[in-house]
């Protein structure tokens, strides 16, 4: 997603620049010899030219000649697109344009894994338009979408385009209430604060929902995995999560939900956490009895 929005933007920039901009496509593991010098040369009135390569982390041999040759001279009013997907090979190739040569950029695409850079990733969505989030609701969006990046951009864009004012928890509830992360969130939320009924009741709602048991362990698993790992640390929130991986919002939720808890029951906790875990997968032979234990043995601050 990160990478065709990179592509999608340059494309853009380039027509705003020269709305004649010529754009053509290559693919680099079917290359045929002198393709990229045919498609760089200037036309009969000198338009722009785009040349995005596809998979140049399985591009021909007769690619890399002819790419690494174009570097010692690129042609007047082009710019070509290399897009590298991972792997060794091309290497040569991104190290020649890493290291300056045909004065070519490197924009990196990389996964974002940890959940703070999903949620400074949303957070910047709302800056880039101006649009003022509240706190709750950046993270209530973060977490209804944590599982694909594209749908929480998809999101994000939507709200901005549709709220004229400041985005609340309210309004992120109003149109993503019933994704299934949100509601196994607010059941992992109800049961570490305690409130067995509101959880049990929010979890049967989400399951007779459609709702997966899989996410649904997901969700305690990654609030008791925050929890644990601020657990009986100390420090400020900043700090910590620098140290931890985490946003500061997500240090100081934790050390909220952690008021409670010791480490005997937080232990206990993350035991059957695991069991759930298996048995929801298939180790198991009724998922709703084992998330209904997690969320009573949870709700109980892992005393029972």
């Amino acid at each position: 997603m990160l990478a065709d929005r990179a592509v999608r933007l340059l494309r853009d920039g380039l027509k705003r620049d020269d709305p004649s901009l010529e754009v053509s496509d290559i693919s680099a593991s079917d290359y045929a010899p002198g393709e990229l010098i045919t498609m760089a040369s200037p036309s009969l009135f000198a338009e722009p030219r785009l040349i995005r390569v596809e998979g140049v982390e399985k591009c021909t041999d007769a690619f890399m000649t002819d790419m690494l040759a174009y570097l010692e001279e690129p042609a007047d009013g082009a710019v070509v697109l290399l897009r590298h997907g991972g792997g060794v090979r091309g290497k040569k190739l991104l190290d020649a344009v890493r290291g300056g040569r045909g004065g070519g950029i490197e924009v990196v695409c990389a996964e974002l894994k940890r959940e703070s850079e999903k949620y400074d990733f949303a957070r910047a969505e709302f800056a880039r338009a101006g649009k003022k989030i509240a706190p709750a609701a950046l993270n209530a969006i973060t977490a209804a979408f944590a599982d694909d990046l594209a749908e929480l951009a998809s999101a994000c864009q939507q709200l901005i385009a549709d709220s004229s004012e400041q985005i609340t928890e309210a309004t992120v509830d109003k149109y993503y209430g019933g994704r299934v992360e949100a509601n196994a969130f607010r059941v992992a939320d109800a049961a570490i604060a305690g409130r067995h009924g509101e959880a049990l009741i929010t979890l049967r709602h989400a399951l007779a929902s459609g709702a997966d048991p899989v996410p649904m362990v997901a969700a305690f698993a990654s609030k008791i995995r925050t929890m644990a790992k601020i657990a009986g640390v100390r420090g400020g929130s900043g700090q910590l999560a620098s140290r931890f991986g985490l946003a500061p919002w997500q240090v100081e939720r934790a050390q909220r939900d952690l008021r409670g808890w010791d480490e005997a029951g937080l232990a206990r906790c993350i035991e059957v956490l695991a069991a759930t875990d298996a048995e929801v997968k298939g180790a198991g032979r009724d998922p709703v009895f084992s998330l209904e234990r997690l969320v009573r043995v949870v709700a109980a601050h892992g005393t029972v």
